[in-house]
């Protein structure tokens, strides 16, 4: 891999090296992309506050995420298709993650499944859960993610209806994907990716394949899903995947404030601040400018953690300054992991790590916990 100084270097990396389809599927946003410009501007915008002459020799950034210790206030996000960025994706992604001492979140529209992941790797991860109509199938996936040994279930809120991502259809890219003869040329030329996902465990929807009569093609699948996202998801479902889920439960996708306190009346143990990275409701708020008041509302009685352009250590010091108790990365982590597989995602990690440790130190601040609003200029 070349000199990679940032995820912005590895998200140029990731460029080169997958279809263009695929990229454009973790780069893009919905509709005009404002929502996914604001993640990135308004984080940009908060200015740190410079701080000279105070001991900084020993800093910590160790701490807890939903109870669990951490090395550093980081988890790698839920993220479909991920095996599609690099062959085993997820695997790698979630080894990288443990060896770093951060959570791993799988998706349900993972191309590697719930056992795959879990027979790989050593420690618990994270599985994120979308309720789809087939209520029975949502239940089996929590038993699933049971009998793994899963620590957290995160519990998707955004996704009843799915926002119209123009780059994707352009591309001939859905989701779930399906690959046009249009992109057998863009294919054609990275063969080194095509090679690495020929070669992994999978190449469909590891977590539904089993489910669908002919699931191991793409299109019978696109077609169960389809009809799968259920506008009629309620708080009420919420209740019930509380009631047969007996672990650690994160509910993702709070933007409003008035959702917020709904959510922290279940009794979930987090909430996730997410706009789904600029990928649903375009004209969203960045979920930035939310958070403060969700913290306000809810922070003394659930966990809050922080979802949305974060791709720096930086990002992850703004977020905390503002309440939250740690960050998801999405984006950056599919980009590492097309960059450079589990390498690239450990060098994403690790930048992050010394970004935010660097800040720390100009900041004056000794411990990732003491951090708060006085570390904005």
């Amino acid at each position: 891999m070349r000199t990679v100084t940032n995820i912005q270097d590895l998200r140029a990396i990731a460029q080169r090296k997958v279809p263009r389809a695929i990229f454009h599927y973790a780069d893009r946003g919905s509709y005009d992309e404002a929502t996914l410009k604001a993640n990135k501007a308004e984080l940009a915008a908060i200015p740190l506050r410079q701080r000279v002459m105070i001991d900084v020799s020993n800093r910590s950034l160790a701490t807890t995420m939903v109870g669990e210790p951490v090395s550093m206030p980081l988890a790698i996000a839920p993220t479909g298709l991920t095996g599609l960025f690099h062959g085993d994706g997820e695997i790698h992604g979630c080894r990288a993650a443990h060896a770093a001492g951060i959570p791993f979140t799988l998706s349900t529209m993972s191309i590697c499944s719930i056992e795959d992941v879990a027979g790989a790797v050593s420690k618990p991860f994270w599985f994120q859960l979308y309720v789809m109509r087939d209520r029975g199938f949502s239940a089996s996936l929590v038993e699933r993610a049971k009998a793994a040994k899963c620590s957290a279930l995160v519990l998707t809120l955004d996704l009843q209806i799915q926002g119209q991502r123009h780059m994707d259809i352009k591309n001939g890219l859905s989701v779930p994907p399906k690959l046009t003869l249009a992109n057998a040329i863009d294919i054609a030329t990275k063969p080194v990716w095509a090679a690495k996902v020929l070669m992994g465990k999978r190449h469909s929807f590891g977590n539904l394949a089993e489910r669908v009569p002919g699931g191991d093609s793409l299109t019978t699948l696109s077609q169960w899903i389809a009809g799968q996202f259920d506008p009629s998801l309620s708080w009420k479902d919420v209740e019930w995947i509380r009631s047969i889920w007996p672990g650690k439960l994160i509910l993702k996708g709070i933007l409003d404030v008035e959702d917020a306190r709904i959510a922290a009346a279940t009794g979930c143990d987090a909430v996730v601040v997410s706009n789904h990275g600029g990928r649903q409701l375009d004209g969203a708020r960045a979920s930035i400018s939310a958070l403060p008041k969700v913290v306000e509302a809810i922070g003394d009685r659930t966990e809050i953690l922080f979802d949305g352009g974060v791709t720096s250590g930086q990002d992850i010091m703004k977020a905390l300054a503002f309440g939250a108790k740690g960050c998801l990365m999405g984006k950056a982590f599919l980009w590492s992991l097309a960059a450079g597989g589990q390498a690239g995602v450990a060098k994403a990690i690790d930048i992050m790590r010394k970004e935010l440790d660097v800040s720390m130190a100009l900041t004056g601040t000794r411990d990732v916990k003491d951090i708060d609003r006085s570390v904005l200029g």
